[in-house]
């Protein structure tokens, strides 16, 4: 983590790559590593900034869920109020059970006695009810206060997930800047003659080896149809260099765009596809830095270019 802390110093203090001191330049391969160890660190982030968005789903959930128990335990407390009151009101008027008269003046005193004893009971009943409402709604106003406390809390930490990986991001721009400069000048300046340029490409995994096997190719000739090894259309050379690391893809740009998960434009990573145009006739491989590696039409090579110079369409990414 060095590496990135000495990256946030940086940043912070704004403090170019390339110091005042006598330090020299660091070399494209310590660029590249960099860039990766920072990758990692926005991996992180993003899995943690994940795992937070399915806890303040919990928590939203568990609000709206206390929220709807205290409108219903509010509601079944009023109406067993009612029925309480109602009840009371009914003994009062037939003179309760601590009138004598009435006892005196049933016709029935056996009667009466059941009667006076049942309403008791019903009354003790309801007053039970009532107040097993009444904790009812106070432990669900207890539930909602803490779910909205844990919501808020959430909300605060995804905050802060997202102001880190603003920052990190800024910082792999300032570092892919410099490691692809030089790559970005040939790329923009050399579209008459084409020549073959060694890319360092940030990453392990297949679909960053995809992008260096794709990268080998340079130069060879466009050939509709063509899947290699020595001539190639645009998603042949995808097909040809995913075949390398393990992958089948088929040889068609539509099936192409559906073989992996879509991502936007800024978290491509090398060996991710970019898709081009609104019917997707036209695909890449990313290698970084907002250049790719492709096979662009009849009379062209395979090369290096900006994915600036054609209507992007989307980023698909085939492996990790």
């Amino acid at each position: 983590m060095a590496v990135i802390g000495l990256a946030f110093a940086i940043m912070t203090l704004g403090v170019p790559l390339g110091s005042a001191t006598a330090d020299p330049e660091p070399s494209l391969q310590q660029l590249a590593k960099q860039a990766e160890k920072l990758h990692e660190e926005i991996g992180t982030l993003a899995e943690q900034y994940n795992g937070e968005r399915v806890r303040l789903k919990q928590a939203q959930r568990a609000a709206e869920s206390a929220k709807k128990i205290l409108a219903t335990s509010e509601s079944e407390l009023a109406i067993r109020r009612t029925k309480a009151t109602l009840l009371a009101q009914s003994n009062y008027m037939s003179g309760g059970l601590n009138s004598g008269l009435a006892f005196t003046q049933a016709t029935d005193p056996d009667t009466f006695l059941d009667q006076a004893t049942t309403n008791y009971a019903l009354q003790q009943q309801q007053s039970e009810e009532v107040a097993q409402v009444g904790r009812a709604i106070e432990a669900a106003e207890r539930a909602q206060a803490g779910a909205k406390a844990r919501t808020s809390e959430v909300k605060a930490l995804l905050g802060e997930l997202e102001g880190r990986r603003s920052k990190i991001e800024r910082l792999v721009t300032r570092v892919e800047s410099d490691l692809f400069s030089e790559v970005r000048t040939r790329a923009v300046s050399n579209r008459g003659a084409r020549v073959k340029t060694d890319v360092p490409i940030v990453g392990s995994g297949r679909a960053a080896e995809a992008a260096r096997w794709a990268l080998t190719q340079q130069l060879k000739p466009y050939v509709w149809g063509a899947e290699g090894p020595n001539s190639f259309d645009c998603s042949g050379l995808v097909m040809w260099a995913y075949q390398k690391v393990g992958i089948s893809l088929p040889h068609y740009t539509g099936n192409q765009w559906t073989a992996g998960t879509h991502i936007s434009r800024n978290d491509l990573r090398p060996g991710d596809l970019v898709f081009f145009y609104s019917d997707l006739h036209h695909v890449g491989i990313y290698i970084g830095a907002g250049l790719m590696v492709h096979a662009p039409r009849t009379g062209d090579v395979v090369h290096i270019a900006t994915i600036d110079n054609r209507p992007f369409a989307g980023g698909v990414r085939i492996a990790a």
